[in-house]
């Protein structure tokens, strides 16, 4: 995905196809939290024959890449988003909102930007937040089942060790 990100032809979005542009943001973006939420819930009622640990991953990636897209097009319109010129500034931008570092150097100052950047912030909390938290709990629990239903805690040194 971040391979096709660097090499597919963008040129198509921006300022010049406004209604293309945040079309696709939208419906890609609605797609991936449906998506996502389907895993959470998939893991919370415990469904067997999911795959979050493989989906997760990749809906999490494919949503930064939707965001960082979403950058790159706005960008393309003169001060919308000082800083950021390249493909790798769009990525590195977002990455620095998910992780809400903000270092400055790349900032929105247009409104278009900013309510995109609001609306990361807030689909981070929402959807991906809630994606790793379920990731995080189907992990723990097949390790558990990994472990056997009698291991479930490790005795302290040299307590009970001749029930072992």
């Amino acid at each position: 995905m971040v391979i096709a990100y660097f090499l597919l032809p963008l040129n198509g979005l921006g300022p010049h196809r406004p209604a293309l542009s945040w079309t696709l943001f939208v419906l890609a973006l609605v797609l991936v939290a449906v998506l996502l939420l389907r895993q959470v819930v998939h893991v919370l009622l415990g469904h067997p024959n999911v795959r979050p640990g493989l989906v997760i991953p990749l809906l999490m990636t494919l949503s930064i890449l939707v965001f960082a897209t979403t950058y790159l097009a706005l960008a393309q319109n003169p001060g919308e988003l000082v800083g950021l010129d390249t493909r790798l500034d769009a990525l590195y931008f977002t990455l620095v909102t998910l992780a809400t570092v903000g270092y400055g150097d790349i900032t929105p100052h247009g409104q278009a930007a900013r309510l995109v950047a609001i609306l990361q912030i807030l689909y981070t909390f929402v959807f991906l937040t809630a994606a790793a938290t379920a990731l995080t709990h189907y992990l723990r629990t097949a390790l558990l089942r990994q472990r056997g239903p009698h291991r479930h805690d490790t005795p302290a040194a040299g307590a009970d060790a001749d029930t072992e």
